[in-house]
């Protein structure tokens, strides 16, 4: 039993006592439950066989996730900050060969949709563009009931067993002695944690990634992160894995950018989704299946069930089998986006669940979450939740109970109530769970299948751009420089050699230390799983590819300008015709202009015209904006040039790797800035529009970044 700290005089003044009666004290401890039970493994769910489902019996995994699950109240405990949308699913072609789900074999009828996007680590008040997974979860509201389908923008995550997720979560979170940091990972336990577990080294490259600074919602890809089955209607079986491609591209922004736009607009991505939808540009994605027939669950060199592994494209390629459209706000956000409820086992027939044991643990952790954030198990009723079918069931009253049931029978089976509602044969649509065969020992183990740590994470670090590694090597060196102790430090730069050697070193350098000869693969004190799973840390398969051009961001969508938001610096005295061209050719491609200058109101142009300023350069900032023009005319350059804040506007905007083109005397006001010329005052990296290279400009917003100006100077901003 943990050591009881009793309390004690503060000053020698028996009146005084530390509040510290109930304190306790686990070092040199036992693990035991909250009964007192020593724990022999804490690292895996009670599963029928190694590989097989887990068990409602394992007290210690409800205990763990019922306590963890009530731990907040109201607030969600990861997720918590949020942004929604509604909209629909068309389906391209329908797939009654793969599933008999009606909304996938149905093209005549949209099914409508309610997404929430969100931070992970976050409280709600936490800004946007925090360092970190975003949640991507859709609802469909299809003739047969709900489906949920709950993921990441990320296609895996860093454990294997739902056992650990609490313990993920708390060493995330802030640290519960002081409440610091809030929506960030780089702290010691968080980081504590990750040294010690191995099979997190694949997420951590993603997390380290640009893929957790997204430039918009919008631009995010969505995953389901678990391998489900889609079941047809002669009950044939394949395993699938959820997509979600968005037809703008994935795009990021830079570290420095994301700080900056956290202290200016921690809104950001909150208002950029509203305000899009509200303007008709509807956010689109192409939902994709990776589909495997059941016979080929052993030909790859990862375990399907296995959730911290993905398979690359290049071996199972995207089906895009549908559009998903966001087309409408909601009309109230805590009614709609607050008390939206997901669960990953809202499912309906022709969608199955696999023996996955973090989606298992999923399956108990999500209602009971419900049930504590919205204070009722009739959290189905409110609006958000409601499916658009009528439901029938013998459940009564309880909390905030809104159907009024009539008639005496509550209870199935009943003849006073006529046998109603009846059961439903299969062929009537009633789910049926795929008959997977079942014969194994119990144990609380984890399948030898799962013990490579390390040949994705390869494989993810070696198909990213050169960009993309130095910002991987950037983040691990920012964060880990956040730890205070360089036990753990180490720890990780052992583990990161085995990804890959150059990263290592990068990181260590960064940090002042070296990288250890041999990574260290700690385990907890103990015996039974722990000591097996301690012979097979170091298993690393060799990868059927050595590349895989999906993984990397550079080789999304890179061919539109739809929806960026361009800045038009001018000031009184802009020539009214090219600026009016400018813009006019801009807009025509689809993107947002905003004329940004020294105040706000109008300003008059060199013909006598006037312009709406949209924002002045005392509320705008270019952290705001994909790319930035400056128009022409003398009075206006001059203006402009005299401004400091223009001057920072464009040296940030150039510091951030944006498109930047100037017009005529708009010249002046760029090579008034820190940007670097040459000796004749030319760069190629600004287009300059005296040439009427409007296009090149176009391609360079479209391109997004030009990366390759983080290697110059750096630029004061």
């Amino acid at each position: 039993m943990a050591k009881q700290i009793q309390k004690v005089p503060i000053d020698d003044n028996p009146k005084l006592f530390e509040l510290n009666a109930d304190k306790v004290s686990s070092e040199e401890e036992f693990l035991t439950t909250n009964q007192g039970l020593r724990i022999n493994d804490d690292n895996n769910s009670l599963k029928a066989g190694d590989r097989g489902s887990t068990l409602l019996e394992d007290f210690i995994l409800r205990e763990k996730i019922t306590h963890f699950d009530h731990e907040r109240i109201p607030e969600r405990i990861v997720h918590a900050r949020g942004s929604g949308a509604h909209g629909v699913f068309q389906l391209y072609e329908p797939i009654p060969q793969f599933s008999k789900a009606r909304f996938l074999n149905d093209t005549t009828k949209p099914t409508p949709v309610f997404v929430r996007f969100s931070t992970v680590a976050g409280s709600k008040g936490s800004s946007d563009l925090a360092r970190d997974v975003r949640g991507f979860a859709v609802k469909f509201y299809t003739d047969e009931g709900i489906f949920d389908m709950v993921g990441n923008n990320i296609p895996i995550f860093f454990i294997q067993d739902a056992l650990k997720f609490p313990d993920l979560v708390h060493a995330v979170k802030p640290e519960p002695d002081n409440e610091i940091p809030q929506a960030a990972s780089a702290h010691d336990t968080f980081w504590d944690f990750i040294s010690l577990m191995p099979e997190s080294m694949h997420m951590i490259m993603w997390a380290m990634s640009d893929r957790t600074l997204p430039r918009s919602l919008r631009m995010i890809e969505g995953f389901g992160v678990h391998t489900f089955r889609l079941v047809n209607r002669d009950g044939k079986a394949h395993f699938v894995k959820f997509h979600f491609k968005p037809l703008l591209g994935v795009h990021a922004v830079c570290w420095d950018e994301a700080q900056k736009i956290s202290g200016k607009d921690p809104d950001y991505h909150r208002r950029d989704l509203w305000e899009n939808i509200e303007v008709g540009n509807f956010p689109e994605w192409e939902m994709g299946f990776q589909i495997i027939p059941e016979e080929d669950e052993f030909k790859f060199e990862i375990d399907l069930l296995d959730p911290t592994k993905l398979i690359p494209e290049e071996l199972v390629p995207v089906t895009k089998i549908g559009k998903l459209t966001l087309n409408r706000n909601p009309d109230n956000f805590f009614a709609e986006t607050e008390q939206v409820a997901f669960h990953p086992g809202h499912i309906v027939p022709g969608i199955d669940f696999t023996n996955d044991p973090l989606l298992q643990g999923r399956l108990f952790s999500y209602t009971d979450t419900q049930l504590s954030r919205l204070g009722s198990p009739n959290f189905h009723e409110i609006p958000i939740n409601r499916p658009t079918v009528p439901v029938h069931n013998l459940q009564r009253d309880g909390h905030m109970r809104q159907t009024i049931n009539v008639g005496k029978a509550n209870y199935f089976p009943n003849s006073i109530g006529g046998g109603c509602p009846y059961q439903a044969a299969m062929a009537q649509g009633g789910f049926t769970s795929y008959p997977e065969r079942v014969m194994a020992t119990k144990v609380r183990d984890r399948s030898h299948s799962f013990s490579d740590h390390f040949s994705q994470a390869i494989l993810f670090y070696n198909s990213q751009s050169e960009t993309e590694k130095r910002h991987i090597a950037d983040a691990l060196t920012f964060e880990l420089g956040n730890v205070t102790y360089d036990t753990i430090k180490i720890r990780v730069l052992g583990l990161l050699s085995v990804i890959d050697k150059k990263l290592a070193q990068t990181v260590a350098d960064g940090l002042g230390m070296k990288v250890p000869a041999a990574p260290e693969m700690p385990l907890n004190k103990g015996v039974g799983a722990d000591a097996d799973m301690q012979k097979h840390e170091t298993n690393i398969m060799k990868s059927q590819l050595d590349t895989s051009d999906a993984l990397s961001i550079e080789n999304t969508v890179k061919n539109t300008i739809k929806t960026r938001q361009i800045a038009l610096l001018a000031a009184d005295g802009v020539d009214n015709t090219t600026f009016g061209a400018m813009r006019t050719r801009l807009e025509m491609d689809g993107a947002t202009c905003h004329v940004v200058s020294i105040k706000g109101g109008r300003i008059r142009t060199n013909t006598g015209n006037e312009i709406l300023v949209d924002k002045s350069l005392l509320n705008a900032a270019s952290v705001f904006y994909d790319a930035c023009y400056v128009g022409a005319g003398e009075a206006s350059a001059n203006a402009l040039k005299a401004d400091p804040r223009a001057i920072h506007f464009l040296n940030e905007t150039y510091k951030h790797c944006k498109a930047i083109a100037a017009e005529k005397e708009g010249v002046r006001v760029v090579k008034a800035t820190a940007i670097p010329f040459d000796s004749q005052g030319q760069t190629d990296d600004i287009f300059m529009i005296l040439d009427k290279k409007v296009e090149n400009f176009i391609a360079a917003i479209a391109q997004h970044r030009n990366w390759e100006r983080e290697k110059m100077p750096v630029v004061p901003a």
